[in-house]
C-alpha cells in the first residue's frame, strides 16, 4: 500500500495512459473499416493518402502495446516500486501521440492537433516525474 501512496501521480497518469490508448486501439481493431474510411477521406489531399491503412496498423500496434506497458508500469509500482515499465510507457505513448500529430498538422486539422497537445502534456509529464 506505500507504494501506491507514493507512486499515485504516476500511477494516475499511468491509467490514463492505459485508457486512452488501449480504447483507441479497441475501437480500432472493432471498426477498422470505418477508421480506415474516415481517415482516407482526412488525408485525401496529402502525401499521405495511400499510406492510410499503414498508418493505422501501425497506431493500432503502438497504441496496444502503450496499453500492455501501462498495465505492467502500474503494477511494478505497486508492488516493487520500479520505475523502468513505467517511463517505457510514457515514451512510448509520447511518441505515437508526436506521430498522430504529424498526421494532423499533414491534413491540416489543427484543431485535431491542438487537441493532441492536451494528451500530450499529461503524458511529457510522466516522463518529466519518471526521469
Amino acid at each position: 500500500m506505500l507504494n501506491l501512496q507514493t507512486y499515485i501521480t504516476e500511477i494516475l497518469i499511468l491509467v490514463f495512459i492505459l485508457i486512452t490508448f488501449l480504447q483507441s486501439g479497441i475501437d480500432k481493431i472493432t471498426d477498422w473499416k470505418g477508421n480506415t474510411g474516415w481517415l482516407k477521406e482526412h488525408f485525401s489531399k496529402t502525401f499521405l493518402a495511400g499510406q492510410v491503412p499503414l498508418m493505422v496498423g501501425t497506431i493500432l500496434i503502438l497504441e496496444v502495446i502503450t496499453g500492455i506497458l501501462a498495465v505492467v508500469g502500474i503494477f511494478q509500482l505497486i508492488t516493487t516500486g520500479e520505475l523502468l515499465f513505467a517511463l517505457y510507457t510514457c515514451i512510448l505513448a509520447a511518441i505515437t501521440l508526436l506521430m498522430l500529430l504529424f498526421g494532423q498538422r499533414v491534413a491540416k486539422d489543427y484543431v485535431g492537433a491542438f487537441t493532441i497537445c492536451g494528451y500530450f502534456i499529461v503524458v511529457i509529464f510522466g516522463v518529466y516525474i519518471l526521469s
